[in-house]
């Protein structure tokens, strides 16, 4: 399991074209691993140098919002999600561009503070690819579904570049 974590944060750095349509719920980290590549977390650290850790503040008036679903939504597994950010530009993870960055959902969990990086694990699902759809499949119930917005290397632009909405799953 620890390897498939390191493996899914480690290939959401790989930069390669963003596919929309890829499919990263919950239950995914082994095609995440297979439909990404890997890369040397060290060699994308050594590229950058240290001006790479210099953390952006998210553009002023900037927000992240779920296309789908709908607050309270009534839905049947899987669901779809279309994740949408509103002022910045959606990039692949692995360069820090200034206003840009990508999507994470974070399902039933609390959000990521500012310039924290978002962790890679059953809640925390990253779209280092730029994907800005994916279905989740969850357990029937109430979930919480947060939309987190990251820079290129995974640092949560904080509070508010985050929103939440309730669903439930049938």
């Amino acid at each position: 399991m620890t390897s498939i974590l390191l493996a899914s944060l480690l290939t959401a750095c790989s930069g390669e074209a963003a596919s929309p349509e890829a499919d990263h719920g919950e239950a995914s980290h082994e095609n995440h691993e297979k439909d990404h590549g890997a890369t040397d977390k060290h060699a994308e650290h050594d590229k950058h140098g240290d001006a790479a850790m210099a953390m952006a503040k998210p553009t002023e008036g900037a927000k992240v919002v779920f296309g789908e679903p709908a607050e309270g939504a009534k839905l049947k597994s899987p669901v779809k999600v279309v994740m949408v950010v509103e002022g910045m530009e959606v990039k692949p993870a692995g360069e820090l561009i200034e206003g840009a960055g990508h999507h994470h959902i974070i399902v039933d969990s609390e959000p990521v503070k500012f310039g924290e990086a978002v962790p890679a694990d059953d809640k925390h699902i990253h779209f280092g690819k730029g994907q800005t759809e994916t279905e989740l499949e969850l357990e029937p119930g109430e979930h919480t579904l947060q939309l987190q917005f990251a820079d290129g290397m995974h640092r949560s632009y904080g509070e508010s570049m985050t929103t939440q909405i309730t669903i439930v799953v049938e």
